[in-house]
């Protein structure tokens, strides 16, 4: 799929941007080139040590904001495929700078737009969240306005051959700033910090999420949101996986924060499809497909009339044991639990 093609991957130098650095050498030896646009020198530098360039000549390193359209256009020239993975991502952060973070996660994505437009990619894809969906917070609304920006871009192609579609998946286990790697920061305190104990979250993997890109970049017709079909956790069978020993305290949900998470509301129902190991959320307007085109290329069918995934509904649920095997493969090989 990706061999003799050159990838661009925005944000690149983030957890997802390495994992799928990681993913394209050990899948397609023969890619072509492999551009890591970021404006972080210091993780470009750590990622370079990693990978040498006598040894990876395969890869590039770009210097850049996805803010600077021009900048981009540049860093799009040749390119194939596109990944667009840049953000900013803290919920906080967010709503305390709301002008710099409309400026990167919904004006940033119209410059990979039409710097794809430019530069006659053949396939983009965006990372989305669940937070995008019936957001609450300013960070999910800036990337819903994102996903729509990304979806509606089939509109305006013209006669390129170049498809726009997204991707929306939950908590990323281990990631940066999730509650696992801060749970096992606070063992040695003796009590983890709970904000409610009826709190649900959806779980994926990082590779995962990665899968989820490439069978995005293989299968889409453009205009899709798809969505993975992955299991839910409740925060406290979290607490008590990583640290049965220690003490609980409620201290409160969090400004912009929901008690569960959505991925498909009942009104997208009306737009979902079911793929089988994943949903695709099919956009309201297409001027190049219709409803039947993608059941049929998807070899789909409808979800039921009333149909919503939320993390506390959810028919699939993670176990205590189930996250401390997931815990010691994802997060910490020499995690164990306290006697």
């Amino acid at each position: 799929m990706l061999n003799k093609k050159s990838v661009l991957i925005t944000g690149g130098t983030g957890s997802f941007g390495k994992k799928f650095v990681e993913t394209i050498l050990n899948r397609y030896p023969e890619v072509k080139r492999i551009v890591i646009y970021s404006r972080d020198e210091l993780k470009q530098f750590e990622l370079k040590q990693k990978y040498p360039a006598n040894q990876f000549p395969q890869l590039r390193f770009f210097i850049g904001d996805i803010r600077d359209g021009e900048r981009l256009k540049r860093a799009c020239e040749g390119i194939d495929v596109i990944i667009h993975a840049a953000a900013i991502k803290q919920v906080d952060t967010a709503e305390y700078n709301p002008d710099e973070c409309i400026k990167t996660n919904v004006h940033g994505a119209q410059n990979v737009i039409d710097a794809a437009l430019a530069a006659n990619v053949k396939d983009v894809v965006a990372l989305s969240t669940d937070k995008a969906c019936a957001p609450i917070n300013l960070y999910g609304a800036t990337k819903l306005t994102s996903d729509k920006l990304f979806t509606a871009a089939n509109n305006m192609k013209g006669s390129r051959d170049i498809r726009f579609s997204a991707v929306r998946y939950g908590n990323v286990m281990g990631s940066r700033g999730s509650v696992i790697p801060f749970f096992l920061g606070k063992r040695s305190e003796g009590v983890l910090p709970i904000t409610h104990e009826e709190m649900t979250r959806f779980n994926i993997s990082l590779q995962a999420g990665v899968d989820l890109v490439m069978f995005a970049i293989q299968n889409h017709l453009g205009g899709e949101i798809f969505i993975p079909k992955i299991p839910s956790y409740k925060i406290t069978d979290v607490a008590t996986a990583v640290a049965p020993e220690c003490e609980t305290k409620i201290v409160g949900i969090r400004p912009g924060e929901k008690l569960h998470e959505e991925m498909i509301t009942e009104t997208d129902s009306m737009n979902t499809i079911d793929l089988g190991k994943y949903y695709a959320i099919l956009p309201s307007v297409s001027f190049s497909h219709k409803r039947e085109d993608y059941l049929k290329h998807h070899n789909a069918t409808e979800v039921p009339f009333g149909f919503k995934y939320n993390s506390g509904t959810n028919t699939e649920w993670e176990t205590i044991e189930t996250l401390r095997k997931k815990i010691v493969e994802f997060v910490d090989p020499d995690f164990k639990v306290a006697k």
